[in-house]
């Protein structure tokens, strides 16, 4: 068909989890407890780490960064989903489908590194207690995550802007109820090539993708040895106590 008789969109209709209406309120209900729950423990967790000296540690201040994140992340979807759900119109405008689409990659990606930036600190306080407070020091902290920042920032920028630059003429449903850099219904939907976004994907977000989880195995890798070098039974056990938050936080 002649792109010229082509009429760009800009609203999209995601079908959402289900077309029932007596599954409607079940839904409402099941969301919005899992939103109010992560939202007030992660609420509860940023003042406690800001208030007691004690905890003003490198791995407490990854974990309220973290918490702050997890909060933003969950808001650019659970948000959305919940007026979808509540007001019947499951209509997104175009911008806001950037933003959202912005919003969620870019605190995504920030989780995935705050937490394996978070894997190296394990490794660190086990394997050279003695030299942890010199090298683990607030300027590090402060690199590890204004770096992350960056990082993030431009990978969501990126795959943004190229969404920007495909044509919506067709259908306007989508089978989903969010949008994400890695929507394969959205990517469907354009009219033009979508050759550079998927290059990019495969360069630059597979890359960031696979990136942490390597850190995180690499680094607990070389966690287990130095903890099978620890003769103490009680020195065992606190080197994994020092792990059990993050590792709890992976598994979640």
């Amino acid at each position: 068909m002649d792109r010229r008789n082509q009429i760009n969109i800009y609203e999209f209709l995601f079908m959402g989890l289900s077309e029932r209406p007596e599954q409607q309120p079940l839904l409402v209900g099941l969301f919005l407890g899992m939103f109010l729950v992560t939202v007030l423990e992660n609420l509860h967790i940023i003042p406690v780490i800001g208030s007691d000296m004690h905890l003003h540690t490198p791995r407490h201040i990854f974990l309220a960064n973290l918490s702050f994140f997890d909060n933003r992340f969950i808001s650019t979807v659970i948000t959305q989903l919940l007026d979808n759900i509540g007001s019947g119109s499951k209509l997104i405008s175009y911008g806001e489908g950037l933003i959202q689409l912005y919003f969620f990659g870019l605190f995504a990606d920030l989780d995935n590194f705050l937490l394996a930036v978070m894997a190296p600190d394990c490794y660190v306080a086990i394997s050279y207690p003695l030299h942890y407070a010199m090298t683990m020091n607030s300027q590090c902290c402060i690199l590890l995550v204004d770096g992350s920042w960056v990082v993030t920032t431009l990978h969501a920028l990126v795959h943004t802007l190229l969404v920007t630059r495909l044509s919506f003429c067709g259908p306007n449903i989508i089978p989903h109820f969010y949008c994400d850099f890695y929507c394969v219904p959205l990517l469907k939907l354009a009219f033009s090539s979508t050759y550079v976004h998927n290059l990019m994907f495969i360069l630059v977000a597979g890359t960031l993708l696979i990136g942490p989880p390597v850190c995180i195995l690499t680094s607990y890798f070389y966690i287990a040895l130095a903890v099978q070098r620890i003769d103490s039974p009680k020195g065992k056990q606190r080197a994994f106590a020092n792990c059990s938050s993050h590792l709890s936080v992976v598994s979640l």
